[in-house]
């Protein structure tokens, strides 16, 4: 007993900051360090070489599915991002804030306003040539970031601020998928995409016929969906995304009978002798412990048990591993007049730093002086004002992107820049307006 009080109090530190909103975007931030620090060192070469490496399979001296690791890193690794990603917008509008019409529309309105104009700002600096391609780089807004620099804010923001930005943000993530699937696509093999729909409406299939395996959907989501998608054309992203549509969002044991069901399980429990002599259970108290674990089990949805289980896997090793793929830009070499040779680094900094405030504080505020919904309790115009600077944080979404956009090493850096640039601009504003609330006793 000792010995796991002792185990316990060693990791406890470590398990709050792994449930803490603001550890994520902590994580993320030493990453992008990191991957910078590398990108301008003398072991630059190496770690730009490391990311070239091919990794895929081979069969009868035929080679599948053979990738760079930064396409794996960035097809594969990021696939299970946005699953996750899918996880929590078919939460949001199955049960969350995105289920209520009118209390959705003020958060889908400043998403929307957050991706129209700073797209709008980005095209109106490069329309043309191949750098207008990244007018979508300054729609994203890195909600583990965002959430990050609010929840620094502790009890001087409202849970209604942390809640608008959420939903927000998740919108703005559902727009960022909708970009990707309909603008950076390559050429299609429409069988391959046939393919695909087949898997997924054989998940979809499962899910009406009560599956809650979550094997079942493991297997046809990736051996089917992900990878029909990856030999399409489109990006194998979006298969993540309507894979995790497909995930059974229901119970099979409703709250009321369950907890009928484990207050009479307790009560068993409880009038067995108790066995205090020895440190362990009677085969009877295993049997109603295991029970109470069944229906706990059916209790709790395929949907939320997955998210539960994968998010911290995604913030805390995935998201920092795309990181280091893509945040490292070497600017000890680079010439100012290299870096200003086209308006890419300006068109991204200005569409996520302008671009994304008046977009979210402009269409909030228009939304409410047209009565479309009321702000929420404790929204006023400076909190929308810090709320727009912190969704000018662009990081992972906007990185992410601009490896779509992009096939230029030079564009590829210019728009790297602008987005550190801007998103450092934003959170640090966003955290020193946000600052002045006065903290709740």
């Amino acid at each position: 007993m000792q010995k796991n009080y002792t185990i316990n109090r060693a990791t406890e530190p470590l398990q709050k900051f792994i449930q803490q909103e603001k550890s994520g975007g902590i994580v993320l931030g030493i990453s992008v360090i990191i991957a910078l620090f590398l990108a301008n060192s003398p072991w630059a070469y190496d770690y730009h070489h490391f990311f070239e490496h091919t990794l895929g399979f081979t069969f009868d001296g035929e080679s599948f599915l053979s990738y760079s690791l930064h396409h794996w890193i960035n097809d594969g690794l990021m696939a299970i991002f946005f699953f996750v990603v899918g996880l929590e917008l078919k939460r949001e509008i199955v049960a969350g804030e995105l289920s209520n019409p009118r209390k959705a529309m003020l958060p889908i309105l400043a998403a929307f306003g957050g991706m129209l104009v700073p797209a709008l700002v980005y095209f109106s600096l490069n329309p043309n040539g191949e750098v207008h391609h990244g007018w979508g780089i300054p729609m994203a807004t890195d909600i583990a970031f965002a959430l990050g620099v609010l929840y620094l804010l502790g009890n001087r923001i409202p849970i209604s601020l942390k809640v608008f930005l959420t939903a927000l943000a998740i919108v703005d993530d559902l727009g960022a998928v909708l970009v990707i699937a309909f603008f950076y696509t390559s050429e299609i093999s429409m069988t391959s995409l046939l393919i695909g729909f087949s898997f997924l409406a054989i998940m979809y299939a499962g899910n009406k016929l009560g599956v809650r395996n979550i094997l079942f959907y493991a297997v046809f989501g990736i051996l089917g969906v992900w990878t029909s998608f990856l030999l399409s054309g489109v990006h194998a992203t979006i298969a993540a995304v309507l894979a995790a549509f497909t995930i059974p969002a229901n119970v099979r044991i409703r709250e009321n009978i369950y907890i009928q069901k484990i207050q009479n399980r307790l009560q068993q429990f409880k009038s067995i002798d108790p066995n205090d002599k020895i440190p362990t259970l009677t085969n009877e108290q295993l049997h109603h412990l295991d029970e109470i674990k069944k229906d706990t089990y059916l209790a709790i949805p395929p949907l939320q048990r997955l998210e539960h289980a994968m998010h911290p896997f995604v913030t805390f090793l995935i998201i920092p591993i795309f990181a280091l793929a893509n945040a490292g830009v070497t600017v000890i070499d680079i010439q100012l007049d290299q870096l200003f040779s086209t308006n890419v680094a300006l068109g991204v900094a200005l569409g996520l730093l302008v671009g994304k405030v008046i977009g979210v504080f402009g269409f909030t505020w228009l939304g409410v002086k047209l009565k479309i919904a009321p702000f929420p309790d404790g929204m006023n115009l400076r909190n929308l004002l810090g709320i727009g600077l912190l969704a000018s944080i662009g990081f992972t979404m906007s990185l992410f992107i601009t490896s779509l956009a992009f096939t230029n090493e030079i564009y590829i850096t210019q728009a790297k820049i602008g987005i550190f640039t801007a998103s450092i601009i934003g959170g640090v504003l966003g955290y020193w307006v946000l600052s002045k609330n006065k903290a709740k006793e």
